[in-house]
């Protein structure tokens, strides 16, 4: 896991800036305290920072950026390949040389042999640019889910990536306009979705795609992968005949294997541990994949004990079950106070969570880790959420309406009117026969954080009428399930792998990790198992839900973790936040101090007033 930067000057004959490389490369120094490296093409057009956290191969033949045996291409790469001894010995045997044991290097002979075909090879989280010296071509990629990010900008004659926004900002050649549109859709959502960024002149390489860049432009991005086919497949290789007891054994033996790949590491692998399904079967998982010494951590929180949220007591509960060396760690509040600007700081874009995974890396890492397995991910593939219902009843429900718009807007403008304001009721009721007629529509109903007449009345009309484009936004919704998945399941599980967990629980795990230097893996994010269960889960997943997971494990999980009502990791921020005077923006708009009004809404107004006074 590192930090990558890059400066291409493909279309000026000018040097690059090598203190602009290393301002940016400097900035994201936690992703990568171990070790740093440059590199500059012959011409000095080209240049290459790396910040180093070694996982694989912590020799010094495994630094970056690195070079191939025969000199031609030069790579820079953030993330893992679990794949990589497999890729490997298939290289050697077809007569390539290393000079490493890193899975970095291996990205290189495959490129060299395959090109960009070598994508579909991967399995593992990855963003990564690789030098043709000879072609001179710089090439760049994304994995499929989008767990590791990738920012670029392209000025016409020079294209800058990063690993985060805020050190292209850094290098300090990188506009600093805010992007108004994606101002507007981080209220809607409660994250930017990609490719913008809070930036105008930064955007993200999607998840699942690579571009190219030469004297000629830039090719690109290009699709390679994606979530919404891989689900639309799945259906179409449903093996109709297999039991039930033979899907659970095809089930178990796919997350085993998957979980297997994610322990490998040269250095300790630990685990988040909260009260939930999710991660108590991945510490089973992990037990069964051999490893002897997990270390796990909980985070417990003063104001939730003896209540329901309090999540330490069945989270200690199931590390004696399978005899992890646990460690619960006590978040206060003056601690989150002291904190809070720097949570500030590292949050790369705005988002309306990742602090409780903020501290929990910051516990793995006093515990002594580098890399944590997350739970995240089991609830988008085994239909966790109240989504996966609720939205095919509205669409079901709403569904005349799709041909009547009128009705869908006479009915929003006279419930804003009578209701918004003066009752306690959901705003979004406003807008259910305007969008619930379909599945974007209805998931963002469900979803959603702000309804775009709210938006107009926190930053104003006029400001969202030149930035904010509705028909634009919903047909990005619509893209995350193109092509159609062909299920209620698969349209559900498209949706929320793209857009929710890959702009906000993928994106914040990255930031809220790094921050304090911990690689968070995530096993059940793993293009390879979504190819091996969509299948099954189109069939199963609706119906038995969470069971399906919790089965996998051989020694079965305590049952009450079955039984308790889903929370999910949380931390009382609610409660601080409202009484801290430095972010108390939202008590000055009426809007954000009507009774109902949750606090991931003023907390996303504060985020955004801040944003937009620099």
């Amino acid at each position: 896991m590192c930090a990558i930067n890059t400066i291409y000057n493909y279309n000026t004959r000018d040097l690059i800036d090598i203190e602009e490389l290393r301002a940016t490369r400097d900035h994201m120094h936690s992703r990568g305290p171990d070790g740093f490296g440059e590199w500059l093409s012959g011409d000095g057009r080209l240049g290459f920072g790396h910040r180093r956290l070694s996982i694989i191969d912590l020799s010094e033949r495994a630094a970056q950026p690195m070079h191939s045996v025969d000199g031609r291409y030069t790579i820079v790469f953030n993330g893992e390949i679990y794949n990589y001894q497999l890729l490997r010995r298939d290289l050697l045997r077809d007569g390539m040389s290393f000079q490493s044991e890193s899975d970095t290097e291996v990205l290189l002979g495959l490129y060299a042999k395959y090109g960009e075909a070598m994508l579909a090879l991967l399995r593992g989280m990855f963003a990564f640019a690789i030098w043709d010296g000879e072609s001179k071509h710089l090439f760049a990629a994304r994995d499929p889910y989008g767990i590791k990010p990738l920012y670029y900008a392209d000025d016409g004659a020079s294209l800058r990536l990063a690993s985060q926004v805020k050190g292209l900002l850094a290098g300090g050649a990188v506009p600093a306009s805010v992007n108004a549109r994606a101002i507007c859709s981080f209220l809607l959502l409660g994250s930017v979705p990609e490719p913008e960024t809070v930036y105008t002149s930064i955007r993200a390489l999607p998840a699942g795609h690579w571009m190219r860049v030469h004297a000629g432009g830039v090719d690109g991005p290009v699709r390679y992968a994606s979530v919404a086919e891989a689900f639309g497949a799945g259906n179409e290789l449903f093996e109709r005949n297999m039991s039930y007891e033979q899907s659970l054994q095809h089930i178990r033996e796919a997350l085993r294997d998957s979980v297997a790949h994610h322990m490998i590491a040269d250095v300790p692998v630990g685990a988040f541990l909260s009260a939930g399904i999710d991660s108590g079967t991945l510490v089973a998982l992990a037990r069964d994949a051999g490893v002897q010494d997990l270390r796990t951590v909980t985070l417990a929180f003063e104001e939730f004990r003896g209540r329901h949220d309090d999540e330490a007591p069945l989270a200690e509960e199931v590390a004696r079950h399978y005899a992890t060396d646990h460690r619960t760690r006590m978040l206060t509040r003056d601690e989150f106070s002291s904190d809070l600007e720097h949570i500030l700081d590292v949050m790369d874009q705005p988002s309306i969570d990742g602090i409780n995974t903020y501290y929990v890396s910051k516990a793995a890492s006093e515990n002594g880790l580098k890399v944590a397995l997350s739970g995240l991910g089991g609830d988008e593939l085994f239909a966790g959420y109240n989504t996966f219902v609720d939205v095919p009843a509205w669409v079901n429900r709403f569904s005349f309406a799709g041909g009547m718009p009128w009705l869908g807007r006479g009915f929003q403008s006279v419930y804003s009117k009578l209701f918004v304001g003066r009752t306690t009721r959901s705003p979004k009721i406003a807008g259910v026969l305007k969008y619930g007629w379909n599945y974007p529509g209805a998931w963002y109903l469900r979803r959603g954080l702000f309804m775009p007449w709210e938006v107009q009345e926190l930053l104003g009309k006029d400001f969202v009428r030149e930035a904010f484009d509705e028909d634009g936004f919903f047909s990005m919704l619509h893209s995350a399930m193109t092509p159609d998945p062909g299920t209620p399941y698969g349209r559900v599980a498209a949706l929320e792998s793209s857009l929710y967990m890959r702009n906000q629980l993928l994106r914040d795990s990255d930031w809220a990790g790094m921050a304090h230097s911990i690689e968070i893996r995530v096993p059940l994010v793993d293009y390879e198992l979504l190819r091996r269960l969509a299948p099954l889960m189109n069939a199963l997943a609706l119906t038995h839900r969470k069971r399906l997971l919790a089965s996998s494990p051989t020694r079965p999980i305590p049952a009450n973790l079955l039984e308790r009502a889903k929370t999910g990791f949380q931390v009382p921020i609610r409660f601080w936040l409202e009484q801290d005077e430095r972010i108390d923006a939202w008590k000055s708009h009426p809007a954000l101090v009507r009774p109902g009004i949750n606090w991931e809404r003023r907390w996303a107004y504060v985020l955004v007033k801040r944003l937009m006074a620099g």
